[in-house]
């Protein structure tokens, strides 16, 4: 059973970073891992992933060359550094996994995602 635990979310103006935390567990069972986001009124979206068979990435256009995804393998423990934030990102951040194309919108292929956390970003 894939288990995962996101922290890290806060408050920042534009410009600004954070970095967001997810801790997992059961995650052989799936193969693609990453985070969505979900704004207040708007549909989730993915914003970042990551293959577990060899760490090829892919990232939202919105995110590109602002955001990045990594993982600490021996820590269980997987990362979203969030450079040069904008209004437009805030929203609950989500860290997810499940098959291969979660991330561009097909639900059903996601195993699991955590509580959420919140990303505000003021102007």
């Amino acid at each position: 059973q894939v288990q995962l635990l996101e922290s890290g979310g806060g408050s920042v103006q534009a410009g600004g970073s954070l970095t967001l935390s997810c801790t997992y567990s059961g995650i052989s069972i799936s193969n693609c891992m990453g985070w969505f986001r979900q704004a207040p009124g708007k549909e989730r979206e993915g914003v970042a992933a990551v293959y577990t068979v060899d760490e090829s990435t892919w990232y939202a256009d919105s995110v590109k060359g602002r955001f990045t995804i990594s993982r600490d393998i021996a820590k269980n423990t997987m990362y979203l550094q969030m450079n040069s934030l904008k209004p437009e990102d805030t929203a609950i951040y989500y860290c997810a996994a499940g098959g291969g194309s979660w991330y561009l919108g097909v639900w059903n292929a996601l195993d699991a995602s955590g509580q959420g956390t919140t990303v505000t970003v003021s102007s």
